[in-house]
């Protein structure tokens, strides 16, 4: 009987990006932390003299622990065993067990049918007369199995640890390797190919896997009737689970005017691809959707669909949900479907900046659907890449040469960077290699040399990247079906989008009258970087130039200065390091020279709106208020981020509204909890998705 998976099950994407259908990306920690595979690699290491030989008198628990241990021992001595009599009685069950070498006995002669090809094959047994026999006993009403017979002398020649792990009974496929050839072999691979990409997946050496080619090729032919019944099975419930995920998105619809989706059908008027937004989603992206991340890392083994996720940073820094979608297939044409359908999503409103991972078939989307736009491939995914791409290759120098691709991530400008990547294909020899020719190409994506300026709002940050990671872990929660994977991600995008915030003190460093005054302005979340920026200044000094423009140097650093240039009349400063284009902050550099200029207030202009205090993420629109009942909601938002602005400016008020507050809250919460439960009217206090 077939069964389907019970659960929806997430994984990362291996494909690697150069387009080589033989190599994949593995992932530190996607993996189970022991294999069966890498244990057997581990147990051959063991020396045999450390496994005590069985004897004449050996106790055991029970027959099976008896032949594991047997089997275990026969392993590190160059031979296999197998189950060879037993004897049974009324009283005692099973009493007596008789394990043998393989090569135990002779084959017994068999008739060759007249008028057929028959395969002449020369068996193993050679009477061999390796063996242990047991017996049971009851001792003290507990069962315990004795060895009573016990001989290692063999009649042939015992196998070495490279050969030993060949013999048949040795050669097993666990449990979760065999729902991976059936993905695999379901996918289209080719054996072979399957076999590479688990010997990639363990971090095995090819040919070590506890099995052989022909194993996964006998267990696939034997499994093509299961795979090929479980795939109709599959594809109904693809087709079923579907059709169910839009029907949860017509109902949000009529729950939630300001929900949007939509989904793509192929030629088969089957549905293709799904994508969905919520009201606040895409209100917040009003405000924050100057830069966007797009992340494709998961694909759903059970539907074979891939997930891809839109989301942003806010003004307190944390990660915000602007709409996700589940496409087919990973080419070009679907991403440029999913990049029109969330453009449409955020009212024709394109990001200035676009992140996402080193994928060519997506790269040439945005190329397409996003002319106008940036875009950056996130380092993190690069960094993620390195041990598959180089580790094996450049065995010990890979820690040298992973310093130096970091070096070479930082240098300042272009003709530095394609200088140092010449030397650094010298140093390690990677001239013709894939990944390195791969990197390269797409280098004005993902250099900050080539980038320099491009307004990234501090999501190529590793803080970013861990804190997406989590929101994903969130929505990957294990599912049953599609519709409850959209509910999940609701409840992700809601509690993402609506996280209270810890009131924060932001505590005076410098005593410059630059810093307070941005304190009154700026969230904590911005303020901390400028202030350590701030802080940063007084390591710098400055050489004014005879064009009026300044050179800023560390005072340790002689090799990395940087050019500011101040036009008084406008109030504009320009640094080379193009901190401000890419932050929204001003660098230090900038500062340093505002500074000397007796600045006492930065500039309006240099306090984006993105970072202020006042662009909450959380503002309502008139059209969101479904009726006068929760106008009182809005009036308490409002107080609360007026309360949290102005107690946050000194410690005193801090400690002050954190005491009394408490005390209020109480006091009100125990008053309402004496009122009547019911009183006849309902109040909708619903807000979208799921509040």
């Amino acid at each position: 009987m077939t069964s389907l998976p019970s659960k929806n099950i997430w994984i990362r994407r291996q494909q690697c990006p150069c387009g080589d259908w033989k190599c994949y990306v593995s992932y530190e920690g996607d993996a189970e932390e022991t294999s069966i595979a890498s244990q057997l690699v581990k147990n051959d290491m063991v020396p045999s003299e450390s496994m005590v030989s069985p004897y004449v008198g050996m106790v055991f628990k029970s027959d099976d622990d008896a032949f594991e241990y047997y089997g275990n021992f026969a392993r590190k001595n160059g031979f296999s065993i197998r189950k060879e009599r037993s004897r049974l009685s009324p009283q005692l069950g099973i009493y007596k067990r008789d394990f043998v070498c393989y090569r135990s006995g002779f084959a017994p002669a068999k008739k060759k049918p007249i008028g057929e090809h028959h395969r002449d094959r020369k068996s193993v047994r050679c009477g061999c007369d390796a063996k242990m026999y047991l017996s049971k006993e009851i001792v003290e009403g507990v069962s315990q199995w004795f060895v009573v017979q016990f001989s290692n002398v063999h009649n042939h020649e015992l196998l070495e640890d490279d050969q030993v792990r060949l013999l048949p009974a040795y050669r097993k496929i666990h449990e979760a390797d065999q729902e991976r050839i059936l993905l695999l072999s379901k996918a289209g691979f080719p054996i072979h190919r399957i076999v590479k990409v688990l010997e990639l997946e363990k971090g095995i050496q090819g040919g070590h896997l506890p099995f052989l080619e022909r194993d996964v090729r006998n267990f696939v032919q034997n499994r093509k009737k299961v795979v090929q019944e479980n795939d109709a099975l599959l594809t109904e419930k693809r087709e079923n689970d579907t059709l169910e995920l839009l029907e949860a998105c017509k109902s949000t619809k009529e729950t939630d005017e300001d929900f949007v989706y939509d989904f793509s059908v192929d030629e088969n008027d089957k549905v293709e691809n799904v994508a969905w937004s919520y009201g606040d989603s895409v209100h917040a992206y009003t405000m924050f959707g100057d830069v966007v991340y797009f992340d494709t890392t998961y694909r759903s083994i059970t539907y074979g669909m891939l997930f891809g996720a839109w989301l942003g940073i806010d003004n307190h820094g944390r990660t915000i949900f602007f709409g996700c979608v589940l496409l087919q297939d990973e080419t070009s044409r679907s991403f440029s479907w999913a990049l029109q359908t969330f453009v449409r999503f955020m009212r024709g409103r394109c990001p200035q900046t676009i992140l996402t991972d080193l994928d060519p078939g997506l790269i040439d989307a945005i190329r397409s659907e996003l002319p106008n736009t940036k875009h950056v491939t996130s380092i993190w995914n690069i960094i993620s890449k390195l041990p598959s791409w180089f580790s094996l290759l450049l065995g010990s120098r890979y820690a040298e040469f992973k310093s130096e691709f970091d070096v070479l991530y930082h240098v300042d400008t272009v003709d530095e960077f394609d200088l140092r990547w010449n030397q650094m294909l010298s140093m390690f020899g990677l001239g013709s290699d894939k990944h390195i020719a791969l990197l390269f190409s797409f280098r004005a994506s993902w250099a900050l040399s080539y980038m320099r300026g491009y307004f990234l709002a501090r999501m190529a940050t590793t803080a970013y990247s861990k804190s997406v990671d989590s929101f994903l872990k969130g929505v990957f929660s294990a599912q049953t079906c599609l519709r409850s994977f959209f509910e999940q991600v609701g409840i992700s995008a809601n509690f993402q989008n609506h996280a209270h915030l810890a009131m924060q003190y932001m505590r005076i460093k410098t005593c410059i009258p630059i810093e307070d005054h941005a304190r009154s302005i700026l969230t904590p979340f911005a303020f901390n970087a400028l202030q350590n920026e701030l802080v940063m200044t007084m390591q710098y000094a400055t050489s004014e130039m005879a064009n009026g423009s300044y050179i800023v140097r560390h005072f340790k650093k002689m090799d990395g200065e940087h050019l500011v240039i101040w036009i008084p009349e406008d109030e504009q400063i320009h640094c080379s390091c193009k901190e401000f284009e890419s932050s929204g902050i001003l660098c230090r550099h900038a500062l340093k020279i505002l500074i000397v200029k007796n600045y006492f207030h930065l500039p309006d202009k240099y306090f984006l709106s993105r970072w202020r205090r006042e662009s909450s993420p959380v503002i309502f629109e008139d059209n969101c208020t479904q009726n006068g009942e929760d106008e009182w909601f809005q009036e308490y938002h409002c107080l609360t981020e007026t309360l949290f602005s102005e107690s946050s400016i000194t410690k005193e008020r801090s400690d002050y509204v954190r005491i009394e507050l408490t005390k209020e809250l109480t006091r009100l919460l125990n008053e309402v909890r004496n009122l009547p439960e019911i009183d006849g009217v309902a109040m909708d206090l619903t807000l979208s998705p799921t509040c």
